[in-house]
């Protein structure tokens, strides 16, 4: 039996599960169980997203168990992953993406629009804080962690009017009407990645060719288009950065990114382009070097 490691929380047991269903459909024979292991962020749950040191936060433990053989193949959020790849690892499927908008979880359940002046509005993470000011500049990010639905039951106890979350998250929980979702072009650009599910072998594993036919080329192609944005600007999760990769008409690819170079919103800058697939990186590449010269 071949195990697949993942982290314990709710969302990561979610997104386990539906890596199992696709694996056992594109190969029926696959026999895989489940090796959960806790991640070093699952174990500081209280520190703040900004003062994590270095990538890998939500993933190292799971590549260490590769590494080491308790596990064959590892599934991970691909946003978690640092940009730089892992020696003697490889990404070999990149599944179909769920919805990557960020969206708005609001305790009242009214309209995030309508939150009140100084409304506190939850979230660790240095890039939706910026583009919150940048939409909102009278609402006050404040930082929480812990799990999808933990933050959820917990916003009354913080003195949270919302919180800022992923749409996938709440789509694969199955609570996807609490989310609002922002617009990604005007509101609130998703972090790279966002929404897709990797799945991650040793680079000599013979799984890897049992879980290759899983990959979604659409989806590896936005992927890696959107951590080239992040790799250029030299960042992990504490950059105010987001990236969305989308297939267009004519089947070229929408790129939009969006940077604040201070981190507070008031220099909030978004670009778009349009590419065809041999060009994509390129576009890319181009994309932030235009947000460093904003900057």
């Amino acid at each position: 039996m071949r195990r697949l490691a993942t982290r314990g929380s709710s969302l990561a047991m979610a997104q386990a599960a539906l890596a199992l269903g696709r694996l056992r459909a594109s190969q029926p024979g696959l026999d895989l169980s489940l090796t959960v292991i806790d991640s070093d962020g699952d174990l500081n749950p209280e520190q703040a997203v900004p003062d994590l040191e270095g990538q890998g936060w939500f993933t190292s433990r799971l590549e260490h168990a590769l590494l080491d053989g308790r596990a064959d193949a590892a599934v991970h959020s691909a946003k978690d992953l640092p940009t730089q790849p892992s020696p003697g690892l490889q990404v070999v499927a990149y599944l179909v993406r769920e919805d990557p908008r960020d969206c708005m979880v609001t305790l009242s359940g009214r309209p995030w629009r309508d939150l009140p002046p100084g409304s506190r509005v939850g979230t660790s993470s240095p890039r939706r804080a910026a583009q919150l000011l940048a939409l909102r500049p009278d609402l006050i990010p404040t930082p929480v962690r812990g799990n999808v639905d933990t933050r959820i039951r917990r916003m009354a106890d913080l003195g949270l009017e919302a919180i800022m979350v992923a749409q996938a998250g709440l789509v694969r929980l199955g609570r996807a009407e609490l989310g609002q979702p922002l617009d990604p072009h005007h509101e609130c650009t998703p972090a790279p990645a966002q929404g897709v599910i990797a799945i991650q072998v040793r680079q000599d594993s013979p799984l890897a060719e049992l879980v290759a036919p899983s990959d979604h080329l659409p989806t590896r192609l936005c992927v890696e288009a959107e951590r080239e944005v992040l790799r250029q600007l030299g960042g992990g999760c504490r950059l105010p950065l987001g990236a969305l990769a989308e297939p267009a008409a004519g089947g070229e690819f929408r790129i939009t990114a969006a940077w604040s170079a201070s981190g507070d919103g008031r220099d909030l800058v978004r670009l778009e382009a349009v590419s065809s697939p041999p060009d994509l990186l390129g576009s890319a590449r181009d994309l932030a070097r235009q947000l460093a010269a904003r900057a």
